[in-house]
């Protein structure tokens, strides 16, 4: 959530970054709402200096045996008022933070101008493209003839966009998180085993909530959110929280299935992996210095990196144009994995600096010394990596001319030492 005072007062510069967005924001109803506010809050100052005045005559008088029960009356209606005003200004308050939790983040000035994905800006490549002596396969139809990837049964069983792994194939999606875990935790992150279920305010705090309920499923009669990534409940690990400024930068790495209704997604990637209701994901998660945050965001972005690279995965990094942000980023860098069939780099992660966008929403402070005023902390999180799309990775840049499947060397010892799948 940005800063109501920070909005009100550049109006002008939020309305150009939004415009940069691609979103005509009209902050009409923000203005008229913070100018009553500002003319509330001015009155109750004023009834309040009047009162303690007052309070500080009323004393007086009583120790020299004055009549101050004209005062005190006075005062009583002073302090109905000031109490009818402060109502008033809750009710504001409340108006200003409806509009403000729809308002999207301020993209970074380093963030490259456009309209969208075509405009996003390669930063850097790893590997090279796979070369083949024989006609490709999607990897679903290379899970398919290996027995290890069933769609059609996980569509009996619940729907559209799901996937049932079978023997290598849960076990390949088991060693992969295993294997996140272990380089993730081994660079500094502290593993965290979260609920996979959240409440509104934890949804409200990332920003899910409430411009984008129809993303999201929610427990009927419940007041509960399944979690649409670990991002959810690791930010709001420290929400309405004072946190000390001596242990930050504190990293966290989980994880958890995810769930999303994809809505408005229809008719895009149909077919295996790469866009499901329900996935794996391992996810990165730091709580940093302000002036730490952009320093974290490249850290974080390397971090996530790794993980691709041991899998000798070839893949790239973009920084996202301002057209394609999402609504909590101020700055972020998609991995993005080469997919053989598809002749195309898919999204495998994203990692983003929230700035205080998050922490505004959730309330989560720091302290830089014991006596020192409060700050918001900077989050930053990112995936370390889908694992679903890191499978449909594997099967399709290791597969075999005799339909058979690599396993990457970094991978073998999660898999019992096999290094095939076949």
């Amino acid at each position: 959530m940005l800063d109501s005072k920070f909005v009100y007062e550049n109006k002008d510069f939020v309305i150009l970054k939004m415009a940069l967005r691609g979103l005509k924001l009209d902050l009409s109803d923000f203005m008229g709402l913070a100018e009553k506010k500002k003319l509330l809050q001015q009155q109750v100052e004023e009834l309040r200096s009047k009162k303690n005045k007052a309070s500080e005559f009323i004393g007086r008088s009583l120790k020299e045996g004055k009549d101050a029960a004209p005062l005190i009356e006075e005062m009583r209606r002073v302090g109905e008022q000031i109490n009818r005003l402060e109502e008033e200004l809750k009710e504001l308050d409340a108006g200003v933070k409806k509009i403000l939790l729809r308002i999207p983040n301020i993209p970074h000035d380093s963030v490259p101008q456009g309209r969208g994905a075509a405009d996003n800006l390669e930063i850097r490549t790893f590997g090279v493209r796979p070369e083949f002596g024989f006609e490709v396969q999607p990897h679903w139809e290379v899970g398919r003839r290996l027995g290890i990837l069933d769609f059609e049964r996980a569509a009996k069983i619940a729907g559209a966009r799901f996937a049932l792994y079978l023997g290598l194939g849960a076990k390949l999606e088991r060693a992969l998180i295993n294997f996140f875990l272990d380089v993730h935790s081994g660079r500094g992150y502290e593993e965290v085993l979260p609920p996979f279920i959240a409440n509104q305010d934890s949804l409200t705090g990332t920003g899910n909530l409430p411009k984008f309920e129809k993303d999201l499923f929610k427990l009927r009669g419940r007041r509960w959110y399944l979690i649409p990534t670990a991002e959810v409940p690791l930010t709001n690990i420290y929400r309405d929280e004072l946190i000390d400024g001596a242990v930050l930068p504190r990293r966290f790495v989980a994880y958890t299935p995810c769930f999303r209704s994809e809505a408005g997604s229809y008719g895009k990637d149909i077919r295996g992996l790469i866009r499901q209701h329900q996935f794996n994901k391992v996810e990165l998660m730091v709580f940093s210095l302000p002036e730490k945050s952009l320093e974290e965001l490249e850290k974080m972005t390397l971090d996530a990196q790794e993980v691709l690279k041991r899998l000798g995965l070839h893949h790239r990094v973009v920084a996202l144009s301002t057209g394609d942000l999402g609504f909590a980023g101020a700055k972020t860098y998609d991995l993005e994995v080469w997919l053989p069939y598809q002749k195309a780099f898919r999204e495998i992660s994203s990692v983003t600096d929230c700035w205080d966008f998050q922490a505004r929403r959730a309330n989560i402070r720091f302290r830089r010394e014991p006596k020192s005023k409060p700050e918001f902390v900077h989050t930053l999180n990112g995936s370390g990596v889908a694992v679903g799309r890191t499978v449909s990775a594997i099967l399709e840049t290791f597969q075999q001319a005799d339909g058979s499947v690599s396993i990457p060397e970094a991978l073998r010892p999660y898999m019992g030492g096999l290094e095939k799948i076949q």
